[in-house]
């Protein structure tokens, strides 16, 4: 007999169907009799592949023999007497039985033995009571139903103690990797191009469909705005219009956090935020969790992309609002909840170099950044030993004692994932030059491991250089990152890393920040988004190390968040705008040369901006009160602040030979300028300050 063309569209759909195993089996167990099941619910949002899988039950069911009536939710009236009349045409076609009048759910049974399959149940929505309390327990034992649509079933499906056992529930989750790789194969699209695609696709079967087709006619895309038609198709399947213009700001908002809490909802839609907030706990492509919703990931994707794309002022000023409010949350959380606030800005930074290595741990499941314990130092050194050699576990071990509240870990069941320590170092004065570092650790503790240590004696070298610590400034620095079982770059280091560095920055107040790394090529491109210079090269038992740093003192923490909301947008890296950065502070080297100049202008009547009178009282009466002072002072006195006419002249004045006094003006000069860096680097300590 023949092919018909209903028997060719059967075979073409069957070839291009992939997945949906669990679902199959589902199906298959309750048409055999081996579960229970009498209704089995699949619900899911638009094009994930309810209608397709409703396809593979029906070519199931009938290669069981069984008599399979399809129904369409879209075409039906939500009232008994339309559902039932609906059935009457298929039924009547299948059992040859008179049932013009279809009065009664007992007609409807007569026969037995049925697979009734009914599509878009979510417009049927007003007859769920009726069906549940009034036509299904009228059907035979071997009958089967199959409601499949967008919204979940209603809690009775659940808490009613006979529908809890004879209905299923099977919500329709996205394709995994190799069902969707298989989806694409079966499509047409090359090898070289699935990973790409599947990539995009996110394991939605419209979308995938959809990049293959315009793969195979086309070029394939890189991203879901290079195919926009593909864009509208798919937010027609997965969203209706929003009711009001609150309800499609909070899906924006959806797309852009996250997590959207109530909370968040109320600073971008306001005073709509609890109804905003029960519309989106409905919508079928919404997941819902103890800390707030979450789209799924394509939903996501095209929901951000659509609304950038239509409005993209408003797209930045929400974008806006929520790093706001995440930034907030990161400086005002509880201890333990701070780093899932950092994690959630961590996710706008989606168009960073790593943005990928960090959500690939998402598909593992949750993993949270926690405070080291003792119990976690073994396994710490263990790993320090095994990648980067035992000296710098040696110093590790050190670290741990002085500062072990700077460990951080990621741990689970299964043991230690990663760990990140963070120190915190002073300044202090530098060792006299040509001495060597101290071989042990003394009383000073943390300063003379900081001295011993080649990367943190590094980092204050460079700080010196850049432009000392004043009294009660810190230096904030990664010092020991890695993996348990890929050092650095694996996904839970960078995880570790990323969370505790915006913990530290973010809620810190250290006036420098470094990062050690001896995978800078790795992480090179991440340092440049943030905008972070490579500082110092080490090197520590033959491993080189790079330092890359910030200098929060000329780009403070605010202006940098002003930045990266920048960068969040746009994927931009490189140093800060020169705008953006105060002025250097001054070196060791350049104050001096300020100071001698300051004092040779202090009495011109139109000199430039420098050294005050007032100031360099205060600093020669500090000098007078040391011993041998007043000597000093004297000289300072008559050369400056009340000056003979000339050196030779306050050299008379104060009864020394010229010689003498040019030596004890310069050592004079050099007490003085020693005395106004000590108020540069310790204001505290200082009584006056420049410009008073």
């Amino acid at each position: 007999m023949p092919a018909r063309v209903a028997d060719l569209l059967d075979h073409a759909r069957t070839e291009s169907f992939a997945g949906r195993g669990a679902e199959l089996r589902a199906f298959g167990d309750a048409l055999s009799g081996r579960s229970g099941h009498r209704v089995l619910f699949l619900h899911g949002p638009g094009g994930i592949g309810k209608s397709s899988t409703l396809h593979q039950f029906r070519l199931k069911a009938k290669a069981c023999g069984r008599t399979v009536i399809a129904l369409d939710g879209s075409e039906i009236d939500a009232a008994p007497n339309a559902f039932l009349a609906a059935l009457t045409a298929p039924l009547s076609a299948s059992f040859d039985a008179d049932l013009p009048g279809f009065g009664s759910p007992a007609t409807v049974v007569a026969s037995g033995g049925r697979v009734l399959l009914v599509d878009g149940y979510e417009n049927l929505g007003a007859l769920d009571g009726w069906l549940r309390q009034t036509f299904l327990p009228g059907l035979g034992d071997d009958d089967l139903v199959v409601l499949a649509g967008r919204e979940p079933p209603e809690p009775q499906w659940r808490t009613d103690p006979g529908w809890r056992r004879l209905a299923a529930i099977l919500p329709l989750e996205p394709l995994g990797p190799i069902d969707s790789a298989e989806l694409l194969a079966r499509a047409g699209v090359s090898p070289g191009l699935r990973d790409r695609l599947v990539a995009l696709g996110r394991g939605h079967p419209l979308a995938m469909a959809l990049l293959a087709d315009a793969t195979t006619s086309g070029t394939a895309p890189r991203s879901l705005s290079d195919v926009p038609d593909l864009i509208t198709a798919l937010l027609e399947c997965l969203v209706r219009e929003p009711p009001t213009e609150a309800h499609a700001t909070g899906l924006a908002t959806c797309a852009k956090a996250w997590l959207t809490t109530e909370d968040l909802l109320r600073e971008t839609v306001g005073p709509a935020a609890p109804e905003v907030w029960t519309w989106l706990c409905r919508r079928p492509f919404i997941v819902v969790g103890d800390r707030g919703l979450r789209p799924h990931d394509l939903a996501r994707d095209v929901l951000d992309a659509s609304f950038e794309r239509r409005t993209p002022d408003r797209y930045r000023e929400l974008h806006r609002t929520v790093h706001d409010h995440v930034v907030a949350g990161v400086r005002a959380a509880a201890a333990p909840d701070r780093p899932m606030h950092a994690q959630h800005l961590l996710y706008l930074h989606r168009r960073s170099p790593l943005s990928a290595t960090f959500f690939a741990l998402r598909s593992r499941g949750t993993v949270a950044l926690l405070p080291g314990t003792p119990a976690d130092h073994p396994a710490v050194l263990a790993i320090v030993e095994r990648f980067q050699g035992p000296v710098l576990a040696d110093f590790a071990a050190r670290w741990l004692i002085e500062q072990p509240a700077g460990l951080s870990v990621i741990r689970s069941e299964e043991g230690l994932h990663a760990f990140v320590m963070h120190l915190l170092l002073t300044g202090g004065a530098p060792p006299s030059a040509g001495a060597e570092p101290p071989d042990e650790i003394g009383p000073a503790g943390g300063t003379a491991l900081a001295e011993l240590d080649p990367a943190t004696r590094a980092a204050l070298r460079y700080v010196e250089r850049a432009g000392p610590l004043r009294s009660g400034e810190r230096i904030e620095m990664a010092r020991f990152l890695s993996g348990v079982a890929d050092r650095e770059s694996g996904p839970y280091a960078v995880l570790a890393g990323a969370v505790s560095s915006i913990l530290e920055w973010v809620g810190g107040s250290a006036v420098w920040s470094f990062v050690l790394t001896s995978e800078p090529e790795f992480w090179g491109p991440m340092f440049d988004y943030l905008a972070f210079t490579a500082c110092f090269e080490v090197e520590v038992d033959g491993r080189r190390h790079v330092g890359f740093g910030m200098d929060w003192r000329r780009l403070p923490v605010e202006a940098w968040l002003e930045l990266m909301n920048e960068r969040e947008h746009s994927g931009g890296h490189g140093p800060p705008p020169a705008d953006l950065l105060r002025p250097p502070a001054p070196t060791r080297a350049a104050f001096d040369r300020a100071v001698r100049q300051g004092l040779r202008d202090l009495r011109r009547p139109d000199r430039p901006g420098g050294l005050s009178i007032a100031e360099v009282e205060a600093a020669m009466s500090a000098i007078a009160a040391e011993p041998k002072g007043a000597a000093l002072y004297a000289v300072l006195n008559r050369t400056y602040l009340r000056p003979a006419a000339s050196q030779e002249a306050a050299a008379e004045v104060l009864g020394l030979p010229f010689s003498t006094y040019r030596r004890r003006l310069a050592k004079a000069i050099d007490r003085l300028i020693e005395v106004l860096w000590a108020n540069e680097c310790d204001p505290e300590v200082s009584t006056v300050r420049p410009g008073e």
